[in-house]
Parts: structure tokens; sequence; C-alpha cells
């Protein structure tokens, strides 16, 4: 943990960039662009870093949206994660407690990227300025990685080498608590079954045709059936992307259907695709039609760093609560009342909330924000999602944290927190994120023997594999 008087340097200097990084949290949120197309909102990333000093590296890994910011030279190197995309269908209108869409199938920054982003940009800053006028030796790095909603932008940075010389990466993420986030998730792949038949006129000579629409509808219940036959933590979902056409009295000759893979470990996902596929292929038999197999995405499931996340949780004590007022907690209300009793119950399930470090009391939701900090029990648990900063985690020690954004009760991905994202709440959130990873930040630069204890745990985690990637090297980003 910094000495006092660094921790108090840090955080006052983040207060001091407040506006400006709140400006850019809701500049973002306005911009709302979607994976790899992140032109605006990386231009303003990109705009600030060049202001305070950094060299950047532009089109990472074959990605327009993509860069990295470096102050400093040398070792140690510390890295700071930051995303910006938004995802499809959540356009909503800010600071409302009901669905309020701005625009039909708009855009929306339903998972707080542009809080994710801006924090971590606030953070990287602050700890870069903090070292220089420290005389301290080492590298601060900003990457600007984009598509982590379906993209695994940053799974190909790391296929790129983008990661090789860090000595540690951290990052955090917008939720309804505060704390530590140690999880083992899920591994993930996304591909594309494309199905081409043959067309023909649906009653005269229905007999002629061969249906792509029946092979992917065929392929699905296989897929079904195969579900009681898969270990039990994996999830496979899927999308209709094309079902031929509208015409209903038409063979279709042409239809397509994504599927995502989960599994505890990446090894168990790529069996678990192994055989989908093979129920692709019958579908293809059974209606006559070909098949084409088109690779898409992947994510690594993540590997937790203790080490890191002790000295996080060490900073976010040391720190105290998020400073919410009335007005913040009376909005939370007012969200909080969207949801079932059984949603809030569930997203406290959710993260794991078994105690509070600022109070004995149990945390029910009754306070609609989250007013203190998770108790960190020291160890991981499981988590059913997915994120690209698992590929990041196996080529160096990685960790991230919770900060308070949203109300207790909030689901990612829902408009609820679209609503809360340019929010004081919000803000005060992602201030106090920054300060916990600067912090944390200069913990790892100026301790060697943290950073040798977080990669000896690395090390023994790997257990003497080296990283894949999940991602054939012919696949490029977005290409689908």
């Amino acid at each position: 943990m910094p000495d006092k008087s660094s921790l108090l340097s840090l955080a006052a200097a983040i207060d001091a960039l407040a506006p400006q990084f709140t400006a850019l949290s809701d500049q973002i949120w306005d911009f709302a662009e979607l994976k790899f197309d992140e032109h605006r909102s990386s231009a303003l990333l990109i705009g600030i870093l060049e202001q305070n000093g950094f060299a950047v590296r532009k089109n990472v890994a074959d990605m327009e949206t993509a860069f990295i910011g470096e102050f400093g030279s040398g070792k140690p190197v510390i890295a700071f994660l930051g995303e910006f995309d938004a995802l499809a269908g959540m356009s909503q209108v800010a600071g409302v407690d009901a669905p309020a869409p701005l625009s039909t199938d708009g855009t929306g920054h339903g998972c707080g990227h542009n809080l994710l982003g801006a924090g971590s940009l606030l953070a990287a800053i602050s700890l870069a300025k903090h070292m220089h006028a420290e005389g301290l030796p080492g590298t601060v790095r900003y990457y600007g990685c984009p598509g982590e909603e379906g993209g695994s932008g940053k799974t190909f940075m790391v296929r790129a080498g983008a990661f090789d010389d860090v000595d540690a990466a951290l990052t955090w993420h917008p939720a309804p608590f505060n704390g530590v986030r140690s999880t083992n998730n899920l591994a993930v792949l996304e591909t594309y079954y494309r199905f081409k038949g043959v067309a023909a006129h649906a009653a005269n000579s229905a007999h002629l045709g061969r249906s792509a629409l029946d092979a992917v509808e065929l392929m699905n219940v296989g897929v079904n059936f195969l579900r009681e036959h898969m270990p039990q933590d994996c999830r496979v979902h899927y999308a209709i992307t094309d079902a031929g056409g509208r015409a209903a009295n038409v063979v279709q000759a042409k239809a397509e259907v994504l599927y995502l893979i989960r599994a505890p470990e990446m090894a168990q996902a790529l069996a678990l695709a192994e055989r989908v596929g093979k129920v692709a292929q019958g579908a293809a038999t059974m209606t006559e039609t070909e098949v084409e197999t088109i690779f898409d995405t992947a994510s690594t499931n993540l590997l937790p760093n203790l080490t890191i996340e002790n000295a996080i949780h060490d900073n976010m004590v040391a720190l105290g609560p998020v400073p919410f007022d009335a007005d913040d907690i009376a909005f939370a209300r007012k969200i909080q009342a969207t949801f079932t009793d059984e949603a809030v119950k569930s997203s406290i399930r959710l993260y794991q909330i078994k105690g509070d470090v600022f109070s004995d009391e149990k945390i029910d939701g009754s306070t609609a924000l989250h007013l203190g900090l998770r108790a960190f029990e020291g160890q991981s648990h499981f988590r059913a999602g997915s994120t690209d900063v698992g590929d990041v985690s196996r080529v160096t020690p990685t960790a991230q944290c919770w900060a308070p954004a949203w109300a207790i009760g909030t689901n990612p991905h829902t408009w609820q927190v679209v609503a809360q994202g340019r929010s004081p709440a919000a803000h005060k959130a992602m201030l106090h994120a920054a300060k916990v990873l600067a912090a944390t930040g200069l913990d790892l630069a100026t301790s060697e023997t943290l950073r040798i204890k977080a990669r000896a745990e690395w090390a023994d985690k790997m257990d003497g594999q080296s990283y894949v990637c999940p991602i054939p090297a012919d696949v490029k980003p977005g290409q689908h």
C-alpha cells in the first residue's frame, strides 16, 4: 500500500481532474459506438493521452481503434486497460427511471464502458504524473482496447504481443457493488454456421429445393439435445443471424446462425465446439445442404491474481467508501423500483456479497446504492460470464475491481445501466475506481517484492503452460 501522503496526493490529483474526465465519460456515452467502430471515442482518449505527454501507438493489432499510450521508460511496466465500446439496441435517455429510447434500434452504453475507459485513463495519467514528479523509474501504459462486446479486442492485442513485456495489468468495471473482483469465469468461442441450399417455389416445386433454414433449425434442435450431455458449467447460446429472407413461399437457399460456446477452460470450450460442429454437419447431411464454419472471436477464461487483488483491497480500505449523497441514493431508489425483489437478491448472490468491511449490517439492497466495501475473502469464485481480460491474464499478472456505479439489482446489458451512465453517482464511482487503480499501480511500480509475488502466483497457476491464442492466425478482427 502506498504511504498515506502518496495516497492523498494521488486522490487529490484525480479530484482536480474530475471535471475533465467526467465530461470525457459523458462524451463517450453520447457517441455509444459499437465494436471496432469506436473512432470518435478512441480519438478523444488519444487526444488526452497526447496532451498529457504520452507517446501513442495507433492501429495496434490491425485494429483502427486500438491504441497504446506510454509514459516513462524502462521497468517496471504497469498497464491500465480501457474499454469504450457500446451495445446495439441499448438506446436510452439518461437520468430517467423508465425505458425511453433516444432512437429506435439505437446504441447505448449498456455495460458502462464509457466510465471504464475514462476511469482507467484517469488512473494512468495520474500515476504517470506522480511517478514523474517523484523521479520514480518505470513505464505507465494505457491500453485502448476496442470491441470487448463480442469482438475480443484484447485477445487480438495479446496475439500481436502487445502485452509481452508488461509486469502487471489493472482494470475495473462498473457494478452495483464496491470491492475486489476475483472470479473464475468462462472461456468463450464465437462461430458462425452458414448453410447453403437450393431455392425453389414452396408450393409448385418444393421437392426441388434444399432448405438452408431447415438446416439451421435442425442444428438448433440437435444442440438442444446436446445440452444434456455436456459439462454442467458449460453454456451454449445462439442467434439466427440470417433466416434467408422474409418470403414464406420460398425454400430458403441461405441461412446462418451464430453460436457462443462457453466453458470453464478453453480446452473444454474447444472440445464442445467440435461436438457442435458435428451437429451442424449432421443438419447439413439431413437437408442435403452445405455448411461453412466461420470462426469469429474467442476469449480465454480469466486467471485471477490474489496477490494484486489483496493490494487493491487494501487501497480500497484506506480510501473508504464512495462519497454518495442523498440525491445519488434517491435516484438509485427510483431505478431499483424497476426491479423485482428477486432481481435484487440475485444481484447480491451474483457478486458473492457476504459481508461489508465498513458495516456489520447485512447487505439486502435497502440502501439502493452500496455505501460500503465488499468483504474480500481472499479467494476466487465462479461467475458465468466471459471477458477478453482473460487473455491478458494469461500473459501477465492481472487484477480488477468493481465500483458501485449502479443501483443494487442492476444487471449489465440493460436500459437501467444506460440510464445511470451519466449520473453523479456513476461519476463518483469512476473517480473512486481511478484512485484505487492509481494507488495499486504505485504499489506495483515501487515494490519489487509485490511484483515478484504476483508473478510467482501467476506462474504457479499457469503450471508451466504457455498461452495459446484461441483465435486462429488467419482470423482478422471484425472480419465477419
